[in-house]
């Protein structure tokens, strides 16, 4: 049984490869929904503890919103696009033609089009990553929250927290129309799940 802070130099390359790969994956499908080109400046991909993570993508008392999957088949964990009000903005700028000060201003329609982002960017991920591991991986309907930062993570924490204190995090700027928004995502695996991965990929240390 192998946990995050056991992986080797060797495994830790091929995950960053992984999201590097990903992410530019979710890039492409995000320019296909915006109208735009979108280019992705070089993702870091990072194994963080949670409370550090959570430090990373702003504290645990900011307003955020979440789109949240869980995985399942021959990968199983969660996967969990963070969307901050600059990220927010420039989906509704293209797609509905407005923005917002604050979440408590997003309606039904906003919510509709940030929960169809989220769950493209995470399917285009998800796919990238299954076609390289060739495994399949199933999703589920993304479920979309605003809240703290610290609240949305505890899902993560929750459901992982016990076999894993680490989650590996992708952050990457988008830039569309020389506007750089900073996109960020968390991979949360289950141990057996990132075993039988880095098993596929031909990386995992016996």
């Amino acid at each position: 049984m192998k946990n995050y802070q056991d992986l080797n130099g060797m495994e830790l390359d091929t995950i960053r490869e992984i999201g590097s790969i990903g992410t530019g994956n979710a890039a492409t499908a995000l320019s296909d929904m915006l109208g735009c080109e979108v280019r992705i400046d070089m993702p870091e991909v990072r194994i963080m503890g949670y409370n550090e993570a959570i430090d990373w993508i702003g504290g645990p008392e900011v307003i955020t919103a979440g789109v949240l999957v869980h995985m399942s088949g021959e990968l199983n964990g969660i996967m969990l696009s963070v969307q901050q009000l600059e990220f927010v903005n420039l989906i509704l700028e293209r797609m509905m033609e407005r923005t917002v000060s604050n979440y408590e201003e997003l309606n039904e329609l906003d919510h509709s089009a940030l929960v169809e982002v989220g769950n493209i960017m995470i399917s285009t991920f998800i796919n990238a990553l299954s076609g390289l591991a060739d495994i399949t991986t199933k999703l589920t309907v993304p479920a979309f929250a605003v809240d703290m930062q610290g609240a949305i993570l505890a899902v993560p924490m929750a459901e992982f927290g016990g076999q894993s204190d680490y989650i590996m995090t992708i952050g990457a700027n988008f830039i569309c129309h020389k506007k750089v928004v900073p996109c960020r995502l968390l991979l949360s695996p289950d141990i057996r799940s990132l075993n039988f991965l880095l098993k596929k990929l031909g990386v995992l240390d016996e």
